[in-house]
């Protein structure tokens, strides 16, 4: 590893100051717990609410399950439990629901509508008592031959679930005593799958989730299925709208890293890249602890978060390796700092040759988040042959881009006549002009909503050319026309008196008010007839100088204009090219290079260090 020596006193003074304030009251990395959506009402996650949730015990990792909540600092509260016989349980909401095959799920389950099976009603009869311990509770329950329910903060025994509130009454008759209850719109029932029978009711209004952490025997691997995964934790259910059942895994930070690396990348990559996708993945997930605060979890299980599946399927090829496991716990506790605030760690599958700034993807301030600049990356082509993303082509006749864009709403009434192509200095597109036959146009950038470049025109990335014109079509002629396409530039190297240049600063020296001589350094100046002082830094240096326009115009290597009868766009890489090049990590780790260096290449200015 690099630079060690170098950043010992930064990563001693990120120690110190350890956390910035999302991390809550949960401060030690190794107690850390994170929350996993896995179905809820976000886009973000695949799986919608859900009006029943089947768990099951994944044999030999535990057994029975325990219920209650988690407290504010993800502690679990148990208030009831099964015996370690009771492998498969659902959790429903407290409506009238039923059991069978539901043809449209094609699997058996839990329905408002009938299925031919077990009715679970959303009627019972409450026995009058109060109750301090869940063992006196329990003891009733078995008596009346009902369920514990956990009601507002206090224990109940119910018996019995009807579908309708007659149905109920009619019931009293047995159980004179008792009054006839139902539950908020934000209860819900754990029953034994397949059957009616209500093992757990709880409701404690707006805002109650429901607490299940699976195993009654103290095993110490517990894993449990969830829709079609195997996950470690504990779960939590909560009618979040008063509707449908939003699912959270629960589970410890390193559990969930093990669970993240190795589909976001191959469980067989090398250990480095893993390592580099483990320090990102920590990183990640530390700076949006309560990001979807107001749905229950801290992150989505999805790839506009983090790509989550726990444990695993069936499938051997799919899930956890000990290469991966050893990539997480080898890096256990260690993040990315940028001076003492834990860096913003993007990363996407693949750049084709660079990143870009975060200013033009995203529209991301430089001054606040420097490192999130784009480099050049000399690594990643080594692995072309691994690399699906390396070079694609996406080919539109003239008429058929008119048609696509007219279908976002550009171009109405008229056709597409040409498009003006703005690179950044690194070599991505970083603006698209849409020139229409009636003289008017439409600017679309990386960030333009609802779609961006990429989206608008289908493609993988904005490292593309189209027709065969590109970045270095624009940086090898001056301003003018050339050809058919019109050009623009700025200059590369290091600018000299306004009008010339230098290619790098070896050989340069400076002379200082002394009149001391000196060989240039990498830390020069400028000094404006004004007074004012900013770095020097070359013109074509997208790793230090992208989206630093005070206007917010694009500028770069230049403008291209194409046209014709069709427009074939020949690319590389995929994703949003911001942070690391996951493919770009696997070339690094390849060729020798270790963790840290491949995170520190990525994001320049940053250290990765411990926060324990």
């Amino acid at each position: 590893m690099k630079k060690k020596i170098m950043q010992l006193a930064a990563v001693f003074l990120a120690m110190t100051m350890c956390v910035p304030t999302v991390w809550g009251a949960r401060t030690d990395s190794a107690d850390q717990k994170v929350r996993v959506g896995l179905a809820s009402s976000s886009s973000h996650n695949a799986t919608g609410e859900l009006a029943c949730a089947h768990l099951q015990n994944n044999t030999g990792f535990g057994a029975g399950y325990r219920f209650g909540y988690y407290d504010s600092d993800l502690n679990f509260v148990e208030l009831a439990r099964t015996g370690q016989s009771t492998d498969q349980i659902a959790v429903l909401k407290a409506r009238n629901m039923y059991y069978g095959y539901d043809s449209s799920a094609g699997k058996y389950t839990y329905s408002e509508s009938s299925l031919g099976g077990p009715a679970v009603g959303c009627y019972h009869i409450q026995i009058p008592g109060s109750y301090v311990s869940y063992s006196n509770v329990a003891a009733d329950a078995q008596l009346y031959g009902g369920f514990v329910a956990w009601i507002d903060g206090a224990y109940q025994v119910r018996v019995g679930s009807y579908a309708t509130k007659e149905a109920a009454q009619a019931a009293l008759t047995d159980l004179p005593q008792g009054t006839v209850v139902g539950t908020s719109a934000y209860g819900m029932n754990v029953v034994e799958t397949g059957t009616d029978r209500i093992l757990f009711q709880f409701d404690m209004g707006k805002g109650g989730a429901l607490g299940i952490l699976p195993d009654v025997t103290g095993a110490g691997d517990v894993r449990t299925w969830f829709s079609g995964y195997k996950y470690r934790g504990g779960f939590t259910y909560q009618r979040v709208s008063g509707n449908d059942l939003t699912v959270v895994n629960v589970l410890p930070l390193e559990d969930y890293i093990r669970g993240v690396i190795c589909y976001e990348m191959g469980n067989s990559w090398p250990l480095e890249a893993l390592k580099a996708q483990a320090i990102c993945a920590r990183t990640y997930v530390l700076r949006r602890l309560n990001y979807h605060g107001s749905l229950g979890f801290d992150v989505c299980n999805s790839d506009a978060c983090q790509v989550y599946r726990g444990v695993g399927s069936n499938r051997a090829d799919y899930g956890p390796s000990d290469t991966s496991d050893r990539a997480a716990s080898e890096t256990a506790g260690q993040v990315l700092w940028y001076n003492s605030t834990l860096a913003d760690t993007y990363y996407s599958a693949s750049h084709g040759g660079a990143s870009e700034s975060a200013y033009y993807v995203w529209g991301t301030s430089m001054t606040d988040y420097p490192y999130l600049c784009g480099v050049k990356d000399p690594y990643e082509a080594s692995v072309a042959d691994r690399n699906s993303y390396s070079s694609w082509t996406v080919t539109y006749s003239a008429q058929q881009l008119t048609t696509r864009l007219q279908s976002y709403g550009f171009g109405t009434n008229t056709s597409l006549d040409h498009l003006e192509l703005t690179y950044s200095d690194l070599g991505n597109v970083i603006q698209v002009k849409l020139c229409y036959a009636n003289g008017q146009s439409n600017t679309i950038t990386p960030r333009t909503k609802p779609r961006g470049i990429r989206a608008l025109f289908g493609l993988n990335s904005i490292r593309f050319t189209v027709n065969g014109q590109g970045a270095d079509s624009a940086s090898s002629a001056s301003s003018g026309t050339t050809g058919g396409q019109s050009t623009s530039q700025t200059g590369s190297g290091y600018p000299v008196n306004g009008s010339g240049s230098l290619s790098d600063l070896d050989g340069v020296y400076v002379i200082s008010g002394g009149g001391t001589v000196a060989k240039a350094g990498e830390s020069l100046y400028t000094i404006t007839g004004s007074g004012a002082t900013a770095a020097l830094r070359p013109a074509d240096s997208g790793s230090n100088n992208n989206g630093n326009n005070n206007n917010g115009s694009a500028g770069g290597k230049g403008v291209v204009s194409v046209s014709g009868g069709s427009y074939v766009f020949n690319g590389s890489g995929n994703g949003h090219q911001v942070g690391m090049s996951q493919f770009g990590a696997n070339a690094m780790a390849r060729q020798g290079f270790a963790y840290d260096d491949i995170v520190e290449f990525y994001f320049p200015g940053t250290h990765v260090g411990s926060c324990r």
